[in-house]
């Protein structure tokens, strides 16, 4: 059997383990594809191969687009039967599938036929998920629709973010390759068709829709914020005409919040410890099943000039009674 030829197309850090483990084990890749550094630079999570390529002598090539015709000549240069599209955003397209001879196989963060379409990790903390996973597929026309196949599944807990989840997605990203190679080298193609989803499609996020909502019940508020937290663009806020970034967020759990008339947003006062990492500043939210307003604690703030706020710096600001907004009210007047 002739010698296969693979290529690596990726730029989020969630492929990062995986390809650096193939390289490890020996896998014929004989080009990566990557955004190059203009594109790198707008997307949340992206990692720059040039040092991985570097040091396992491996050819790199930079693409605005893998469907263009600069990502279409990185694949006719890297002619593989197989390319493994792994921290990637962009649908492969059919004219950029029918350049890997057997196939393109993608990893997507999720339980397939669950969480189809883009950000799925973050989508799965904001909808209050328990449970996620990661799948690998043969990737076909239609999102996230082609044969899976391999898949794991792991619990989010109430201590994960949308960085501690992806750190697991690439742990598996590996793991699952690892688990493939010596098939696909046998000459293995495995896989099994999806079963019928009526699951809509995943709605692409921007940064823009990381304004807080206040009036929704605490749990929902701090779910949105270890959503969004780095590497993605953040969870945000208006108090007092300054727009903050939440990093960082703890959360009273249900019954331990105010039965105090106050408006959501409103700040209660400040959380001191002598540790600093459990000082911050207490936010009231929406309505909870017992009628009281829920609380979710503010650990870590930044403004838009790089100014951050933590610890005892956070809990000194003398801001109770103050009602963070979701709109710059100053401006508006």
């Amino acid at each position: 059997m002739k010698p296969l030829r693979f290529a690596w197309v990726g730029f989020h850090t969630e492929g990062g383990p995986a390809f650096e483990a193939l390289m490890q084990a020996g896998a014929p890749i004989h080009g990566v594809i990557t955004l190059t550094p203009e594109r790198r630079a707008r997307r949340s999570g992206a990692i720059d191969y040039g040092p991985l390529c570097a040091r396992y002598g491996v050819p790199l090539h930079e693409v605005a687009d893998i469907n263009g015709p600069d990502g279409l000549a990185a694949l006719g240069a890297i002619q593989p039967d197989v390319a493994f599209v792994i921290g990637w955003s962009q649908i492969v397209r059919p004219p950029a599938l029918r350049l890997a001879r057997i196939g393109m196989i993608g990893a997507h963060a999720s339980h397939l036929p669950r969480y189809r379409g883009s950000a799925p990790v973050n989508w799965a903390l904001i909808k209050g998920e328990t449970e996620t996973g990661n799948s690998l597929i043969w990737l076909a026309e239609g999102v996230d629709r082609g044969a899976v196949i391999d898949q794991v599944a792991f619990s989010i807990t109430p201590y994960d973010t949308v960085a501690s989840l992806y750190d697991q997605v690439a742990t598996s990203n590996r793991d699952m390759l690892l688990r493939l190679l010596p098939r696909l080298l046998a000459g293995e193609r495995p896989g099994r068709p999806q079963p019928a989803s009526e699951h809509p499609e995943l709605p692409r996020r921007r940064p823009a829709d990381g304004l807080i909502d206040w009036s929704r019940p605490s749990r929902e508020v701090y779910d949105f914020i270890r959503a969004l937290t780095r590497p993605y663009p953040g969870a945000f806020s208006w108090l007092d005409g300054t727009r903050w970034t939440v990093w960082q967020a703890a959360l009273l759990l249900s019954g331990n919040g105010t039965t105090a008339p106050v408006e959501p947003g409103t700040v209660l006062g400040p959380l001191v410890s002598p540790v600093a990492e459990a000082c911050g500043q207490m936010v009231a939210c929406g309505e909870e099943e017992d009628g009281g307003k829920g609380v979710v604690v503010l650990l870590e703030l930044e403004q838009e000039d790089g100014t951050t706020l933590r610890g005892r710096d956070l809990s000194d600001q003398l801001w109770t009674g103050r009602i963070w907004t979701n709109v710059d009210e100053h401006a508006l007047t």
